[in-house]
């Protein structure tokens, strides 16, 4: 598989709800921890204005534009920023499966949703190589993207056979449809594991990397597959991606260990040859250094299991 599939594998979208809602009048909603999701709108009719918590600069959303926030980050939507919040639970608590809800006297704004769980273990840590943010103003993969969370509407709301399938399918095609938006629109102008792949030659190092983790990589073997001499290519993937290639290595040999110790019965030397260690305890090591805890410890459901990668 390519990156962004394996990215997506890894993180093991399910739909969990699509709804929508109507709004008019002045009107703010804050929407609280998002722990374990991924959130995919659609912007219908009007704008309003996005600020989710630690983005500096808040994001206005028009008609026709798209919106996804992967790091399940509190976050505020209102007509008016200066306008009091009023908590999302207390409006949305009837929103069924496939259904909308009215916000003030309606007819003004519209957008329709999809809100992901992701399953996999290292969920929390895979989320942090996406932005905070991922605003889609193309308008053919807006239209694309509103399509699939309409259909996933219909789908739960008429719950026909296989609807359930239907819409974990179209889950992965949204969150794929948006990814790959929002990669062909922030070439070259952003920083990020999204970024890095949107770089035609630093895409080469990253697809070789996850094509053979177990691999001694060396810089210059890097730098070869993505066409640049090993200091050039250095330079510019820290630039990008704002950490070493070979740091990324090792950072990417833990999540797919992490996904080994929490699907597979796998022995720990099994995976410590897989991924390329001489020894378990060479393996453990480097697992700890990268996860803050021992791999048995993770497996254990350890009190202290990380939220985010260590340095």
């Amino acid at each position: 598989m390519d990156p962004l599939s394996d990215l997506l594998a890894l993180l093991k979208p399910s739909a969990t709800i699509s709804s929508g809602f109507d709004a008019g009048g002045d009107w703010s909603v804050r929407f609280g921890d998002q722990a374990g999701q991924i959130k995919c709108y659609s912007v219908l009719r009007g704008a309003c204005w996005l600020a989710v918590e630690g983005v500096e600069a808040p994001v206005r959303l028009a008609e026709g534009e798209a919106f996804v926030l992967p790091r399940g980050l509190p976050f505020r939507m209102a007509s008016d920023l200066t306008a009091e919040p009023v908590d999302a639970g207390s409006l949305f608590p009837a929103a069924r499966e496939g259904g909308r809800v009215q916000l003030g006297s309606g007819g003004e704004f519209a957008l329709i949703g999809a809100r992901f769980a992701v399953a996999g273990g290292p969920a929390g840590l895979l989320r942090t190589l996406l932005p905070p943010v991922l605003h889609l103003r193309t308008a053919s993969e807006s239209a694309a993207l509103s399509w699939s969370v309409a259909r996933m509407m219909q789908e739960l709301r008429e719950n026909r056979p296989g609807a359930r399938l239907m819409a974990q399918d179209l889950a992965h095609m949204m969150l794929l449809q948006a990814l790959r938006a929002y990669l062909e629109q922030s070439a070259g102008s952003d920083r990020g594991w999204l970024a890095a792949l949107a770089d035609r030659q630093l895409r080469l190092a990253i697809h070789a990397i996850h094509a053979d983790p177990a691999r001694r990589w060396t810089l210059k073997e890097l730098g070869a597959e993505a066409g640049m001499s090993r200091t050039v290519f250095a330079e510019r993937f820290r630039a990008v991606m704002g950490e070493t290639p070979m740091r990324y290595l090792v950072r990417w040999r833990m999540l797919l260990a992490c996904d080994r110790l929490d699907h597979a019965d796998d022995r720990l030397a099994a995976i410590a040859a897989d991924l390329g260690y001489d020894s378990e305890s060479a393996f453990s090591m480097a697992f700890k250094r990268v996860m803050g805890c021992a791999p048995r410890r993770y497996v254990a459901g350890a009190p202290d299991r990380p939220a985010t990668l260590n340095a």
